[in-house]
């Protein structure tokens, strides 16, 4: 052995504190935070955002719902590890790839939830209750509820709308439509399903080993929950255009117009997945899609005209 290995290996094996950060930043998946973004559903769609108070405590509440997501995904790896070492891609992650030790991996693990949670208590004593319930599910998940096939999709629908509720409970609201949680869960099962069909296209036959519930799916099953889902997703939003409380729209049916972005942004998802193949997670694909991006923003932008700016005109004109 010669002088040079014995300097090499233990740098291997004692990464750095920058480096051990990144890694810990890295598995806790900022890039996946896009989703804890509907927490600001109960604020947009009351016609609240003029409020900074109530702005406030739904940033906090967003940034503390991101770091009991974080401290999940750094579980989930932990749980996951010797799977991931098998996996083409998740095999590069911090936790099997050596780049976050596994006991640092573990204390931050239980430190950030709890520091989160007695944070959340401090805003709202709702707010901890909602958080404490979707990292109890997410730890189900994690170590059980993941290997239950169709289960495993229910669990990630209950975690968006646990996602929707702590935003609607940290304020006071009004005009919140009940139809917003059902847009919600549809979109999240159409987005997990989508996802569970490239996972099995990409693993081929190491699937099973690498998620068990894998096994249990096949692309004609998967690809009829992708279409149910996708008639659900686009009926409850039509349901929520028309039946809105109607301050939120200004007692018209204004809310219409958001239709077509909606159902573009579908197509092009369903588009991405099956002409162009994409593997990517919903999320991932949300970064890189310029077409997304735009009907997305497009979407929102007609959102916030018909809530902020429709009703005082309307307000303003003669009768």
């Amino acid at each position: 052995m010669t002088a040079t290995d014995n300097v090499s290996k233990p740098a291997l094996l004692s990464p750095s504190f920058t480096t051990v950060l990144k890694g810990l930043f890295k598995t806790m998946r900022p890039h996946q935070w896009t989703k804890n973004i509907i927490i600001f559903a109960g604020i947009v769609f009351d016609r609240q955002l003029g409020n900074t108070q109530a702005l406030v405590t739904v940033t906090i509440s967003f940034l503390l719902l991101c770091l009991i997501a974080g401290s999940v995904y750094i579980i989930n790896d932990l749980a996951d590890v010797n799977a991931d070492r098998q996996h083409p891609r998740k095999s590069k992650r911090p936790i099997p790839s050596g780049q976050l030790p596994i006991p640092i991996a573990r204390f931050a693990a239980v430190l950030i939830p709890v520091v989160a949670l007695g944070a959340a208590f401090t805003v709202n004593r709702a707010l901890a209750i909602v958080l404490a319930v979707y990292f109890l599910l997410q730890l189900l998940y994690s170590f059980k509820l993941k290997h239950v096939v169709l289960i495993d999709l229910v669990v990630i629908v209950l975690g968006f709308l646990l996602r929707v509720g702590a935003g609607v409970l940290v304020i006071s609201v009004d005009r919140f439509s009940p139809w917003l949680y059902a847009c919600s869960a549809t979109l999240a099962l159409f987005l997990i399903v989508g996802k569970r069909r490239q996972e099995l296209l990409l693993l081929a036959e190491k699937a099973g080993n690498i998620r068990v519930t894998l096994d249990q799916y096949n692309l004609p099953l998967l690809d009829e929950l992708l279409r149910v889902s996708v008639v659900c997703t686009m009926l409850t939003y039509l349901f929520y255009t028309v039946e809105a409380p109607s301050p939120l729209v200004a007692g018209t049916n204004l809310a219409l117009v958001t239709v077509p972005f909606v159902w573009y942004g579908i197509a092009r998802y369903l588009y991405l997945i099956h002409v162009k193949n994409e593997g990517s997670a919903p999320d991932e694909l949300l970064l890189k899609d310029r077409h997304l991006q735009i009907s997305i923003g497009l979407w929102a932008l007609s959102c916030l005209v018909i809530i902020y700016l429709t009703p005082n005109v309307i307000g303003t004109m003669p009768s």
